[in-house]
């Protein structure tokens, strides 16, 4: 009788997809938040935008996370991220009283491309009888 080890480079690691949102939210947010430096008028306060649209994506993450949980589709998943990723922008937009289209065109894209990577990407979480 022969024994096989499984093949390491076969085997698929997925990451929890409330995590996987976190970290890509935290990523693409501050993408998004550099982007401020192609408006001349804000280039000051740069680095306060890049923290805020860092978190800004963090929540928009986790709250994608959360629904990729609940919900196992691709779509639905960037739908709600981009809703997620609208509502914050336009709060921050608003909250501003002005550059609405500058803060919440790339808002919303980050939002649905962490819906979309939370559901094409994370994995499950494993239950109690398989975390043993």
């Amino acid at each position: 009788m022969e024994r096989t080890l499984p093949d390491e480079n076969t085997a698929e690691e997925t990451m929890n997809k409330i995590l996987l949102g976190l970290l890509a939210g935290a990523v693409l947010g501050a993408i998004d938040g550099a982007t401020a430096w192609f408006t001349p008028a804000v280039r000051s306060e740069l680095v306060g935008i890049i923290f805020g649209s860092t978190i800004k994506g963090i929540i928009a993450g986790v709250a994608a996370g959360i629904f990729a949980r609940k919900v196992n589709s691709v779509p639905l998943g960037m739908l709600f991220g981009l809703g997620v990723g609208f509502v914050l922008a336009f709060l921050v937009a608003y909250l501003q009283h002005g550059y609405y289209l500058e803060i919440i065109l790339p808002g919303s894209i980050v939002g649905a491309l962490v819906g979309w990577a939370t559901q094409r990407y994370g994995a499950s979480a494993a239950s109690p009888a398989t975390a043993r």
